[in-house]
């Protein structure tokens, strides 16, 4: 792997010398009219249809492309508009996964928890039509998250496999014919998004391991992320240096960057995408706050290593919240490259500071 394939996401009208690549980590408010369809969809008696259920999920996929491209950015996902929840999506689409209903998880929330009964299998693409129409709605580079498998694992039950990591790399084999298809597609930016190793952290060595599985025979140019929720980052870096990805996407606005430090020794050899809008927070932070957030991640990595993006995925906000984050997160980017192109801003790792005059 290599992260010298962020340049290939440079638009050509992109005017400042440097680039600071902006995206999102991958879901966004569902237009209110999506979730009312979902409704008639699964009403029996609503003369709503498969295909007008199809139509539906199309055009917010097509309005939420469209804001990430108003919005600014440089790489646009769909908002994950035809996708539930982040590993039942996936598992109704894998061989060997069944449901048997909702399980408690916290308070009075319930998440609907698969079981694994049968050997995992691959049968037909996951994302490969999402890419597809995404990439055709759009003039801008296209990035694909994927549930990982060690999240895949650790948030089913497992009632076929000896043991967890068993299980986890029998997924991430199936997660690796996946990315192969989008390539074949055309996808260059793929996203693993591995929410579970934030609160499992010890258990990085399996994650490593089923990386390098994922990644096997994938071509350098395309540009391979890992998502890593909120968490005691301590406890997996320097580790996850070791992993086989161009970049870290890592969720520090939401601490403040009380976390930054962990960063910065042993050197951060990967791209950082960093965090710089709180996916939690239902406020819009203003263009200097984000600035100066940007500003923080020069303290870890060179401008040339520094992806930005928000925290997490911003689903649970107000939809013109979301909106009003990455607009200011584009421009507060595009304001930072600006000024490492005047030199006004000294970039040495472990502070960044204005130039002196």
């Amino acid at each position: 792997m290599t992260n010298e394939n962020k340049d290939q996401f440079r638009r050509p009208d992109h005017d400042n010398d440097h680039f600071l690549l902006t995206t999102v980590v991958g879901s966004y408010p569902k237009p209110k009219w999506l979730n009312r369809a979902k409704e008639r969809y699964e009403d029996d008696e609503a003369d709503f249809d498969e295909e007008n259920w199809q139509e539906a999920k199309d055009d917010a996929a097509r309005v939420i492309t469209d804001e990430h491209e108003r919005a600014g950015l440089d790489v646009v996902v769909d908002g994950e508009m035809r996708r539930t929840e982040m590993v039942e999506f996936f598992a109704h689409r894998i061989e060997g996964y069944e449901f048997n209903g909702p399980v408690k998880v916290w308070g009075h929330n319930y998440f609907d928890k698969p079981s694994v009964v049968s050997e995992v299998e691959y049968e037909d693409s996951w994302l490969v039509d999402e890419y597809e129409f995404t990439a055709a709605a759009s003039d801008r580079p296209v990035k694909v998250p994927i549930t990982g498998p060690y999240t895949l694992a650790n948030w089913s039950f497992n009632e076929a496999y000896d043991d967890d990591d068993e299980l986890t790399l029998e997924l991430a084999d199936l997660v690796n014919e996946e990315i192969e298809k989008l390539v074949d597609a055309g996808a260059r930016y793929i996203q693993i998004d591995e929410p579970a190793l934030a609160t499992t952290p010890d258990d990085h060595a399996i994650v490593g391991e089923a990386l390098e599985h994922i990644v096997a025979d994938i071509p350098e140019e395309v540009r391979i992320g890992l998502h890593v929720c909120y968490g005691d980052y301590s406890r997996i870096y320097p580790e996850i240096l070791e992993f086989p990805v161009d970049e870290f996407d890592l969720e520090l606005a939401n601490g403040d960057y009380e976390q930054l430090d962990v960063f910065k020794d042993p050197e951060f050899s990967k791209d950082l995408a960093l965090g710089v809008c709180d996916a939690h927070v239902a406020e819009v932070e203003s263009v200097e706050q984000i600035e100066a957030n940007i500003k923080k991640g020069l303290e870890v990595v060179p401008p040339e290593q520094l992806v930005v993006s928000p925290d997490c995925g911003v689903k649970l906000l107000p939809r013109e919240v979301a909106y009003g984050k990455m607009a200011n997160m584009v421009e507060a980017a595009r304001n930072i490259e600006a000024d490492l192109d005047a030199g006004n801003i000294d970039v040495e790792l472990g502070a960044a500071t204005p130039a002196d005059d």
